[in-house]
């Protein structure tokens, strides 16, 4: 009977590097991966993430443990939320010895909505990016990207009848300094456009949001605006970034426009 090697395979990864040169990110970059999200108001959901996880690697070593970001992501009771990433960045920096840890995942993020007059409901698609540093402090971020309605003022105004109107894109960029409900923000985001996105409309919906974005016209520089004076107001908005994109519906480009608060 052959007995099995038990022979101990040499951890090079931890033996010392003569470089002596420290490197402030290493590890794993775009690994698709199916794990568990949490919202306020729903059980865990299954989500497809996209994640970059690093930590910095001391310049006395010679490598880091990439397998043991999958192991992390791969503990059963592993659930991701606004509110469990400071416990997620602890035991990454535990199990990789490290004093430095940055991770980001972004998926789709799904919210149920309800048509205006019908009341029909569906479910409308976002991308939810979470971005987390682990140091002494712990840093979180959140970035939003929102589709939205926007109706030109300017159309408006020098037309006789209509008015030329488009889908635009809003991504807001949040650090924040305690924890916050995304659907919230969402909402909030939502209601400073033209008029709202939703996955179901009937005909009496589809006249609604018409005439509510001919009666709320907003230029690119009205959005952004308008978006970056109702984020300036919550209070666990430490800095934020928002960016507005206007795919334009009687042009071959884009409108645009950017506000740094960071």
């Amino acid at each position: 009977m052959n007995m099995p090697d038990v022979t101990v395979l040499e951890d090079v990864q931890n033996t010392p590097d003569k470089r002596r040169r420290t490197i402030d990110k290493v590890g794993v970059k775009s690994l698709k991966y199916p794990v568990f999200y949490q919202t306020h108001d729903e059980s865990p959901i299954r989500v497809v993430a996209d994640f970059s996880m690093y930590v910095s690697l001391p310049h006395h070593l010679k490598g880091t443990h990439l397998s043991r970001f999958i192991e992390l992501l791969e503990r059963p009771d592993t659930v991701f939320s606004i509110h469990t990433m400071p416990q997620f960045m602890n035991d990454l920096l535990s199990l990789l010895d490290a004093e430095h840890a940055f991770v980001s995942l972004e998926f789709p993020f799904f919210m149920h909505k309800t048509a205006p007059v019908s009341g029909a409901k569906s479910m409308m698609d976002y991308t939810l990016t979470l971005m987390a540093e682990q140091t002494e402090t712990y840093n979180l971020s959140v970035k939003l990207e929102i589709p939205v309605t926007s109706l030109c003022p300017c159309s408006k105004k020098i037309s006789s009848y209509g008015a030329h109107n488009q889908r635009s894109m809003v991504t807001v960029t949040v650090k924040l300094t305690q924890p916050i409900e995304i659907e919230d923000l969402i909402r909030l985001i939502e209601k400073q456009a033209s008029s709202q996105l939703y996955g179901l409309l009937k005909r009496q919906d589809e006249k609604f949001v018409t005439e509510y974005a001919y009666n709320n016209p907003k230029f690119v520089e009205d959005l952004i605006r308008d978006v970056a004076d109702v984020i300036e107001a919550i209070p666990a908005v430490n800095r934020f970034m928002v960016e507005c994109e206007n795919f334009e519906s009687i042009h071959n480009h884009s409108a645009y426009a950017f506000i740094d608060a960071m």
